[in-house]
Parts: C-alpha cells; sequence; structure tokens
C-alpha cells in the first residue's frame, strides 16, 4: 500500500452523515500524478526542477530562482534490491530506497532534476550522495554539527549563501531581495495552512486520523491547488466524526524517522489495533512546520538561516531541542503514549532513542514504545502485539 486511502482499516470506517468523503483528502489521494503533471508544466514553461532530499533544504531559495523543489526521497521497497548491488544491506532503508530510484531511472522527479540539494546528514546518506554525484548534478550543504556553538548559525548561513549563487549560476538568475520575500510569504502560508490541519488533532475527538493527516502533503512545495485544497479541508473536516470514535481511541504521539510516501505502514499499524496518531514530531509531520520565516526581515537569507538552523535533527550534537519540543507537544495533544520509530540501521535516531525514553517514563510519565523496523512489512504481526499491549498500559 502506497498511501492511505479512506475506509481501510488504517483508518477506520467513517462516518460521513453529511455526504461524500471530503474533496480535499480525495484530492492528496492523488498527489503524486498531480504533483507530476505540475511538474512537467512547470519544466515546459521553463522553470528548473530541483531535488531535495531533507527539510534543511530551503525551498525558498529554489522558489527565488523560479525553480521547483521536489522531495526525492525514497519510501518504496522495490527499489532497495536495485540500491543493494551498491550498498550494504544494513543501510537505512530511506537511503537504500533513493538510491534505487536513481538505479533503476524510475522516479520521474529525479530524472527532471536540473540538480539536487543534499546535506550532510547522516554518514550513510553523505557516502549515498557521492554515488548519487557520479551521475547527478548535486550540491551539498555542509550542516553545522554543533549547533551550540557560537560560530554555528554564521556558518550555516554562509551555506545557504553558497546555495544561492550556486542557483543562480546555474539557471541563469538573479535572486532578488523581493523574489524572496515572496517566496518566503508563500512557504509561511502553506506552513501555516499544515499547522492548522494539524491544530485538528488537538481535539478530544478529532475529525481525522493520523494516517489521513500525513496524506495531507505534497513532493512539491506549494502548488497553488494543493494551498486551495488545504483552505477547503479546514473548512470541510470540522464536525466530522470517525467510526470507531476518535475519542475511544489511544492517542499516540509518534517521533523518530520521517515516513516519505510510500512508507506509512507505521502508522496504519498503530492506527489498525486502537490507535490514533494524534501528533507526528517527526520531519513529515510537525518539525519542519513549526516555525515560519521572519518575512520582514532586512536580510531574508539570515532569516532563511535562522529558522532552518532551529530543526531538531538527531545528527546534530546535544539535540536537546527535539526534547523541549516534544515535551510542549505533549501538552498541546495529550498523548496517552509514545512511539517511537527507527528505520533499521539509523544510527542517530537508535541511540537518541534513550533518551526519549527517558523523558517519556520518567518526566512526562507516559508509556514508551520503540519500534525498529524496515519498509518491509514481515514483522507486522509481531509489531501490532506490542502496540496492543502499549496501549493497554496506556489505559
Amino acid at each position: 500500500m502506497s498511501e492511505c486511502k479512506k475506509n481501510t482499516t488504517c483508518c477506520g470506517t467513517i462516518q460521513e452523515p453529511n455526504g461524500p468523503a471530503p474533496d480535499a483528502l480525495a484530492w492528496f489521494n492523488n498527489m503524486v500524478p498531480q504533483a507530476l503533471a505540475y511538474a512537467e508544466k512547470q519544466k515546459t514553461d521553463g522553470h528548473p526542477l530541483v531535488g531535495i532530499m531533507c527539510e534543511y533544504a530551503p525551498r525558498e531559495l529554489i522558489m527565488a530562482a523560479g525553480g521547483v523543489p521536489a522531495c526525492l526521497c525514497g519510501g518504496s521497497a522495490s527499489t532497495i534490491p536495485a540500491a543493494e548491488r551498491y550498498l550494504p544491506a544494513n543501510l537505512c532503508p530511506l537511503i537504500k530506497s533513493t538510491f534505487g530510484y536513481s538505479v533503476q531511472q524510475s522516479n520521474p522527479f529525479l530524472e527532471m532534476a536540473d540538480l539536487v540539494v543534499a546535506e550532510t546528514t547522516c554518514d550513510g546518506k553523505k557516502k549515498m550522495i557521492e554515488l548519487l554525484s557520479e551521475s547527478r548534478a548535486v550540491h551539498v550543504l555542509e550542516l553545522p554539527q554543533k549547533p551550540d556553538e557560537a560560530d554555528a548559525l554564521s556558518y550555516w548561513e554562509q551555506e545557504l549563501r553558497k546555495l544561492q549563487k550556486v542557483l543562480e549560476e546555474r539557471f541563469n538568475t538573479q535572486i532578488t531581495k523581493e523574489k524572496l520575500q515572496n517566496a518566503i510569504k508563500t512557504m509561511n502560508h502553506e506552513r501555516r495552512l499544515r499547522r492548522d490541519l494539524a491544530r485538528l488533532m488537538q481535539d478530544d475527538n478529532p475529525p481525522l486520523t493520523g494516517c489521513e493527516l500525513l496524506n495531507l502533503k505534497s513532493i512539491i512545495a506549494c502548488i497553488p491547488e494543493d494551498l486551495a485544497q488545504y483552505e477547503k479541508a479546514l473548512q470541510e473536516l470540522p464536525g466530522r466524526k470517525l467510526d470507531p470514535p476518535a475519542n475511544r481511541r489511544v492517542r499516540v504521539l509518534l517521533t523518530g524517522v520521517p515516513m516519505p510516501h510510500g512508507a506509512e505502514h507505521i502508522i496504519e499499524l498503530i492506527e489498525a489495533n486502537g490507535g490514533l496518531v494524534v501528533c507526528q514530531e517527526n520531519c513529515t509531520g510537525l518539525k519542519p512546520i513549526l516555525e515560519d520565516v521572519d518575512e520582514q526581515a532586512e536580510d531574508p537569507i539570515r532569516a532563511l538561516a535562522e529558522k532552518y538552523f532551529h530543526l531538531p535533527c538527531s545528527v546534530m550534537l546535544h539535540n536537546d531541542r527535539r526534547l523541549e519540543t516534544i515535551k510542549e507537544l505533549v501538552t498541546l495533544y495529550r498523548p496517552q503514549c509514545i512511539i517511537e520509530v527507527i528505520w533499521q540501521a539509523c544510527l542517530t535516531y537508535d541511540v537518541e532513542s534513550a533518551r526519549i525514553r527517558r523523558l517519556a517514563e520518567d518526566t512526562l510519565q507516559l508509556p514508551y514504545l520503540r519500534i525498529e523496523t524496515d519498509y518491509s512489512r514481515a514483522d507486522a504481526a509481531r509489531l501490532a502485539m506490542r502496540i496492543e499491549a502499549l496501549f493497554e498500559t496506556a489505559k
């Protein structure tokens, strides 16, 4: 299953007393073909497509350069065997899936990309990027690994200025202050809409499932019709009822690794066994949209650097900001337990899970479950038993 579908076991049966399923949910069920059609039209109109592989990549800079930012993170298990001809088997499935698409030349967004922007996150991804750069145009952003150092933000700002220069030279354009400010306003608008949708999960009886909420996003940022559908969803969803009712399910805060399109099966499993994921702290959830960029800043590049610098990723040394974020989200979303998902061989999140467990059990007094898995579903029955046991404790 590549995406969460309405009326499946992942979401439960949906009661719709006022007629058919909300149009906005149906719209995002067709996200991939719609994003592809948009990308092809933009390319035809002369706009470059820039692939990104991490939330640290500032989409605003790409948009200000006239480009279309498209996420390339792989969520399919089917491309992993091709990647394992070059990459070790005991590597993160997200890395292998992403590279497998390149080997097979089966990701149309990657094949259309005029440039790929990558980051020095984990070691596995860095070495995969080396291989990818043998056949693709790649620019690498160097992340400051010690965010508490006095010069870390200035270093990151210079990295964004280097990216600005690369985009301008490669696409023969000039990223003016006005263009950048307009891109910032557009991205802030999308972030606000997605935050408002996520805020619906703070209700005692939320009108949608975590699986459905995860589905309300796109591979490409700020497609105008997507923005309109976000606004439509905010009109359609309040008052909608789930069956079984949301207030009879166990409220879950999900943290850990991102869940790219096609790799949503853990959320499906949680919600098929009596849970409701009311908060997704990870990179495919709230983490990248909690903070906006200052639209009035005199120096937009500096403002961009500050916003993206604050992302609490596990690759950073002393990643205390993630713990503070989780504490704030627990207050807002009132989960009854915390589930942390770690992709196989994702060492940074795996090591950091000890701190998250202590935070959950000792500080927040919430039951905690660590799930380590990959893109296959072979362990679904075993995981379901562990999830059910967690929910019994939470109740």
